[in-house]
């Protein structure tokens, strides 16, 4: 199975070590969302920009691993979206994003450059 990873799972990022049994595909972008800064972790949500992101092959114990992490308490959920590496499990925040950062770029990475315009 393979899951899209945007934020503090990314490679050399605070929480990568959840992906040291993953297979790294290759990044990717999706449409049709938008990235949003929750403090230390990003949310994405259904919106008009687009996402950067990494695609892995993962196993079912570290799926199980990340649904306990990203799940609990309903704040993600789990959605299935196409990649060039085939479909994957993408987890989309649920709560509100109101006051909260919007990451214009779609990139993680980025979040602390200054915003366009």
């Amino acid at each position: 199975m393979r899951i899209i990873v945007y934020g503090s799972l990314r490679r050399k990022q605070g929480n990568s070590h959840w992906m040291t049994n993953g297979q790294w595909l290759g990044d990717h972008q999706i449409v049709g969302y938008e990235l949003y800064s929750l403090g230390l972790y990003p949310g994405v949500v259904s919106g008009n920009g687009r996402v950067y992101c990494e695609v892995y092959r993962i196993d079912a114990s570290t799926l199980g691993e990340l649904d306990a992490l990203r799940t609990k308490g309903g704040e993600y959920r789990r959605e299935l979206v196409q990649t060039p590496y085939g479909s994957a499990w993408l987890y989309v925040y649920q709560r509100s994003v109101v006051g909260r950062k919007h990451i214009v770029s779609g990139d993680w990475l980025l979040r602390d450059a200054p915003e366009p315009g």
